[in-house]
Order: structure tokens, then sequence, then C-alpha cells
């Protein structure tokens, strides 16, 4: 028998439309905590972990790496924003609407936000399953005008099946 295949970033975008079809399909329970991003696992396998996450208007996930794992997105319903890391010049900003998803390679540094009025759905996946998160203040570069750098605050180990970035 043959060892299972890792994922690649287009492997994990298909994933993720494809399970944003299944919840768009009403087969995924959705709950919307106004209070906390609500997430669940879908699937685990050693290789990908998938995860169903609703955002209230206001939630955000704070600027964030996902360590040694790619990752892709999937917005099932509403919308999200996206900043993320570009250099010296800072974050750019994209904004992700229904049906529409992103990819994130190994160094992928990003914040994703509802900032609309209404709910949003996205479906997210890692492979590997994410293992640790480091967080991030963007902060003026010394020396230098208008040119900004990372400054990791904190880095947080994610136990197995309990990461959701």
């Amino acid at each position: 028998m043959a060892a299972p295949t890792p994922y690649d970033l287009d492997d994990l975008q298909e994933l993720t439309r494809e399970i944003a079809a299944e919840v768009r399909a009403g087969r995924h329970e959705i709950v919307v905590d106004p209070v906390r991003r609500w997430h669940r696992l879908l699937l685990s396998d050693g290789l990908v972990d998938v995860w169903l996450i609703s955002w209230a208007t206001g939630q955000i996930a704070e600027l964030h790496d996902h360590a040694g794992s790619i990752g892709a997105l999937t917005v099932v319903s509403g919308t999200l924003t996206e900043r993320r890391w570009s250099g010296p010049t800072g974050l750019r900003t994209r904004t992700l609407r229904h049906g529409r998803g992103a990819g994130f390679p190994l160094g992928h540094v990003h914040d994703v936000a509802n900032t609309a009025e209404d709910a949003a759905v996205s479906v997210h996946a890692y492979s590997p399953p994410l293992s640790a998160m480091s967080y991030y203040d963007v902060e003026e570069a010394p020396g230098t005008a208008g040119h900004r750098r990372l400054r990791r605050t904190r880095t947080e180990l994610v136990a197995p099946g309990q990461g959701a970035g």
C-alpha cells in the first residue's frame, strides 16, 4: 500500500472549495457566537486538518503565521478581509467574498477579519496540521522612512485538533 501523498496549495484550495459546497448544501452545522469565533474540526487525517469557522461582525484572527504548515481558505458565505504581510511596505489588504478563497504558502503572515454587517463562514485547511502559530505586531523599521517590519510577540503551540487559524 502506498503512503499518503502530502497536500500542496492547489490540493488544499480544492479541498476547501469541496467542503464549502458541503456546508452550503447544509451538511454541516454552523454556530455563530457573537463573543468568540466559533470553529469545528471537520476532517483530520494526520496530513491535513480542515476547519469550519464562523465570524460574527467585528471578529478577527490577529496577525499570525501557521509555523510549518501551508493553508487555504474558502469563504462559504459573507465577506472576510485579509491583511497580509508584503515586506517593508507593510500590509496589503484583499477582500474575500462568498465563493472566493486564498492559499497560504510557508511563511505567510496575515490576519483575517469580518468587517461586514453580516456573519461570515469559511472553511480552512492546513497541511501538515497546525502545530504552532506565531503572532506579530507591525512596527516602523529603525532608521527608515515608511518602511515597516514584523515583530514577533509570541508563539503558541497548537495541540492536535485544537488549532483554527
